[in-house]
């Protein structure tokens, strides 16, 4: 009954709206010799992109198929804005997910249009958008590769960043505290001849000093990989976490022992930042902590599965350079992913995936 309705459905809106966009696409791209296409071909594909993620979505509902995209991901200077019409337009043209979906849309409005009027022809309406829509191998291995770029760039750039923080905190702390002790030593060393008190008490400011030094040694060596996260693991390193939040946090911890250093210091940070906003910036009054191993959602391999969730006022976002968008690419560098649900008012819920596999003997 359904393919009755579906079908007219699909065939009145789909006909129309495909003719449009494939003769929008062919003017647009005729007119770049004289430099109009360069101004209308953007807009147009990104439209024609926009339209066969919807019949991928329909793919996805009526016949139950995934349809990954098959687009190459924008460059890094692109999503920021850096980049002109010209170099986006050059882009748009290079990629070939661009030309499958002019292919399609010239099918979608024939073969397509038949095949959604006569109900038990719909499922092959179904298969024929899969079959050219989705990515082909060699589309699959370009995302990969490209993907493989962005998060060894992101490395990179962590790496750097947190090589300038502890050079900052070194410089600015325990260094500056040493350099003042030693300058106090000088000064006890002329002194304690002379006025003894004077250098007892200078002794006793140096004592003070190096306590401090050392502490503020302490505090950044935890700040690169945590103790207790070195001896007891990932499982008791989160709940010492929770346990330091401002905001009451009920955690749920299910780990199988230990994993890769790297993926435990990951996961140990990315809840840290996590919990931390939603101590600072959600004005959440209670957080909930749940981490457990599980087999990977698509399959092949398992995952440590981590959700945090408070009861704030929502709103929290992934884009520009919020911390959210921070802890998505490092775990990127793992072939991790999160993934955020926050509706203005609240919740917030953030659940984030790292493959991962104990680490025996």
């Amino acid at each position: 009954m359904l393919a009755l309705v579906r079908g007219p459905v699909l065939a009145v809106v789909g006909l129309p709206l495909s003719i449009l966009l494939f003769v929008l696409s062919l003017v647009s791209i005729a007119l770049l010799p004289i430099g109009v296409g360069v101004i209308s071909t953007p807009p147009t594909q990104l439209a024609v992109r926009w339209y066969a993620n919807q019949r991928r979505r329909l793919v996805r509902e009526w016949g139950g198929f995934e349809v990954p995209e098959p687009y190459q991901p924008w460059p890094r200077e692109l999503r920021s804005g850096v980049v002109g019409q010209v170099e986006r337009c050059v882009l748009l043209l290079k990629d070939p997910a661009t030309w499958r979906d002019m292919a399609w849309l010239s099918a979608d409005m024939t073969a397509g249009f038949v095949t959604a009027l006569l109900p038990p022809l719909l499922p092959v309406n179904h298969q024929l958008t899969k079959a050219m829509l989705e990515p082909t191998r060699e589309m699959l291995l370009a995302q990969r590769v490209e993907q493989l770029y962005e998060t060894r760039h992101d490395a990179v750039d962590t790496s750097a960043a947190e090589l300038r923080r502890i050079e900052r905190d070194l410089h600015d702390g325990a260094q500056a505290r040493l350099v003042a002790m030693g300058m106090s030593l000088g000064t006890i060393e002329a002194l304690v001849e002379r006025d003894p008190a004077r250098a007892k008490q200078m002794i006793a400011q140096a004592r003070e000093n190096s306590a401090e030094a050392l502490n503020e040694l302490r505090d950044l060596v935890r700040g690169i990989h945590p103790p207790v996260l070195a001896e007891r693991g990932l499982p008791d390193a989160l709940r010492a976490l929770a346990l330091r939040m401002p905001v009451p946090v009920e955690e749920d911890i299910e780990l199988p022992g230990r994993f890769d250093e790297p993926v435990e210091s990951a996961v140990y940070f990315a809840v840290s930042e996590l919990l931390t906003n939603a101590a600072k910036h959600a004005e959440a009054g209670k957080v909930w902590l749940d981490v457990l191993y599980a087999p990977a959602a698509g399959g092949g391999g398992s995952v440590i599965r981590v959700t945090v969730t408070d009861d704030g006022k929502g709103g929290a976002s992934l884009e520009g350079g919020s911390g959210l968008g921070g802890v998505q690419r490092r775990l990127a560098q793992f072939d991790g992913a999160l993934a955020l649900s926050s509706p203005r008012g609240g919740p917030t819920m953030i659940t984030l995936e790292v493959p991962a596999e104990p680490v025996t003997g």
